[in-house]
């Protein structure tokens, strides 16, 4: 019997964990075949790909991103294939299972809870034709005209008894996210994760862990993205999967993890700060500031801690952290969520992911519904648009937020600009983008995409609308940031330059200095000018931009005079320029 394992991820640069688990427990008894698709792809190619594989057994992995297309998937095979068996599995099955089989006559298996032992002993009743799936735990099937859901199957003790997913890789992983785990389960019991369901942490051995790294490290995956909910759990145990990483020294990789900030402490700290730049992101759940909030969802967290430990990892300017929050939280209304905002602005991380509350089955946020007024589409992604705490009007402001916090302040392009226009003009940076939200969809920016080049023109044009008086030292902040972040020698028009002519002519003399080069480019020093050149960029500015910078952006009058600046550009993932004052040496 032919057997498919399949899923839609989200992005063509996905690739699918728990398909391959599934066959690497499964393949000594049958040959399976994985196929990938996106949740992009059209219904019919996905199910017509599938069928011209003949398969008798198709097994799909299912997640509120992919369970409505999924299911069409299903219908459209099952209707011109009726023979063949059709099995869902994972979390956007396994708490509702019954009832989704009831109203889809196509399903039927479901493999609910922790899926691989379930899944074997499933392939084998099917390819014995017993027919007897009453003594297979963690199913659901049909029986006649009834669904049957047997008892909850005990979760693996040894994962190590689950074989490696990655036994065999070719090209396919090569320059994609490829998802990884060392553990199971979470030390914590938020309630509006899944990883609450379930107590307890389980571990794979060390060896285990290193064995897969070392292959997609040799694979050249672009980014290996652990799916742990909490990584840094156990911290032995978490340093030393990281030094084994930072041993291997791999090349145009990164390594992503969820981790808790309060469980780091100094010895993780100076561990840490010794990091390649850009091969460790942390992802770091703030979730929000309010205290009531954080007692509501289960969440333990030390706010100071946090922030402490935070900022110091962000001193090290090695490794990206993303700080989340979530929106529609319990007791958090839209003052509560603006105080929880400026408090993760403060910190700078490299990311701030503003997510809003999703209420998953199986969660005990979605259990607890009425009571705290959740209002939601019972359907995939399951997203709240009121609560009793907070208006839909205010979700609807919050998304104009996030989408301006998107485009000016995660991908780092306009960081002094947008700094220095908060601390000259605003109480906190979220009376900022509350402010520019206003702007943003008066002028009806939000119906169109725009160009990178574009956000700083409407930036300009913004502070003109407002009237600002240090306009003009806010253009000189803006061609900053923009010369700093664009290594590119069209510099579009909206800039105020001078002096541009007489300093590309002079380039190449400026660079021969050989002061220039042993005070601030010593690695360059033996180097020909030729060489150098297209690695830097000379401008001249208006103010003393670094003094300005290097003040925390206060204005004082010594600030107003000109100065040149050399931008060094950089292939680094965090630091991609470094500029210098030669005022002095012009």
């Amino acid at each position: 019997m032919k057997t498919i394992l399949t899923t839609l991820n989200s992005k063509y640069i996905h690739t699918a964990l728990s398909i391959r688990y599934l066959k690497s427990y499964s393949q000594d008894i049958t040959d399976i075949d994985l196929m990938e698709f996106t949740i992009n792809q059209n219904v019919d190619f996905i199910a017509g790909e599938i069928y011209k594989r003949n398969p008798d057994i198709i097994g799909f992995s299912t997640y509120i991103w992919n369970r409505d297309k999924t299911l069409k998937v299903c219908e459209t095979i099952k209707l011109v294939y009726p023979d063949v068996k059709i099995i869902l599995g994972g979390p956007e099955v396994s708490f509702d299972g019954q009832d989704l089989m009831d109203e889809h006559w196509y399903i039927d298996f479901i493999v609910y809870g922790e899926g691989e032992i379930t899944f074997k002993e499933l392939l084998e009743s099917i390819l014995m034709v017993k027919k007897d799936y009453s003594y297979i735990n963690g199913l659901i099937y049909r029986k006649g005209d009834s669904i049957i859901q047997n008892p909850p199957r005990k979760l693996i003790k040894n994962l190590d008894n689950i074989p490696s997913p990655y036994s065999f890789i070719g090209d396919e992983f090569k320059n994609k996210i490829v998802y990884l785990e060392s553990s199971r389960g979470c030390p914590f019991n938020c309630q509006f994760c899944l990883s609450s369901t379930i107590k307890g942490v389980r571990y794979f051995s060390l060896d285990r862990v290193k064995e897969d790294l070392e292959k997609l490290i040799d694979a050249k995956v672009k980014q290996v993205k652990f799916v742990d909910r909490t990584f840094n759990a156990n911290k032995e145990y978490a340093m030393e999967i990281m030094n084994f990483i930072m041993e291997k020294d791999p090349h145009n990789m990164n390594f992503h993890f969820e981790v808790t900030a309060h469980l780091l402490d100094d010895d993780m700290l100076k561990f840490l700060k010794r990091a390649k730049e850009g091969l460790f992101q942390f992802e770091i759940g703030v979730q929000s500031t309010n205290v009531k909030t954080l007692e509501a969802i289960g969440r333990k967290t030390n706010l100071p801690k946090l922030k402490k430990v935070t900022e110091e990892i962000k001193s090290y300017n090695n490794i990206h952290q993303h700080l989340d929050l979530i929106a529609g939280l319990p007791y958090e209304d839209y003052d509560s969520f603006k105080d929880s905002f400026n408090y993760v602005y403060e910190i700078k991380p490299e990311k701030i992911q503003l997510g809003f509350l999703k209420l998953l089955k199986g969660s005990g946020l979605r259990n607890k519904r009425g009571k705290y007024g959740f209002k939601f589409l019972d359907s995939p992604p399951y997203e709240v648009l009121e609560t009793n705490y907070i208006k839909y009007e205010e979700m609807l402001k919050l998304k104009g937020i996030e989408d301006l916090v998107e485009k000016y302040y995660n991908e780092g392009y306009f960081e002094h600009s947008i700094e220095y226009i908060i601390k000259n003009h605003y109480k906190s940076s979220f009376d900022f983008y509350e402010d520019y939200l206003k702007y943003w969809e008066m002028r009806e920016f939000n119906w169109v995409s725009h160009s990178r080049n574009r956000l700083y023109e409407i930036l300009i044009h913004f502070c003109k609308h407002k009237g600002f008086v240090d306009f003009n030292i806010i253009m000189e902040v803006i061609k900053y940031d923009y010369i700093y972040n664009n290594k590119n020698p069209n510099i579009p028009k909206f800039f105020l330059r001078e002096e541009v002519a007489l300093i590309q002519r002079n380039k190449h003399n400026i660079l021969k200095d050989g002061n220039i080069l042993y005070d601030l480019l010593p690695h360059y020093k033996d180097k020909a000018t030729k060489d150098i050149i297209n690695q830097v960029h000379i401008e001249k500015f208006k103010i003393d931009i670094i003094q300005l910078i290097d003040r925390a952006y206060n204005v004082t009058t010594d600030i107003i005079q000109d100065s040149y600046i050399l931008f060094e550009y950089r292939d680094g993932v965090i630091n991609r320029c470094s500029s210098y004052d030669i005022t002095d040496y012009i």
